[in-house]
């Protein structure tokens, strides 16, 4: 075998489950991410039903 691709795979498969490793923390961190946006977005909807339910009662007041 080339002495190059000796040198390249005994540098790359030793390190795989660390490449791994990286590739499947990056993946939780936007599933996280992603998750923590869903659960902004349906408390900000919460809200704003909240404040719209409460501005409909004032105007009916008057």
């Amino acid at each position: 075998m080339n002495a190059i691709l000796v040198d390249i795979y005994s540098t790359v498969v030793p390190s795989a489950p660390y490449i791994i490793a990286a590739y499947a923390l990056l993946l939780v961190t936007l599933f996280v991410y992603a998750f923590m946006i869903m659960r902004g977005t349906k408390k900000a909807e919460a809200q704003i039903a909240v404040l719209e339910e409460a501005l409909a009662e004032k105007n009916a007041e008057h």
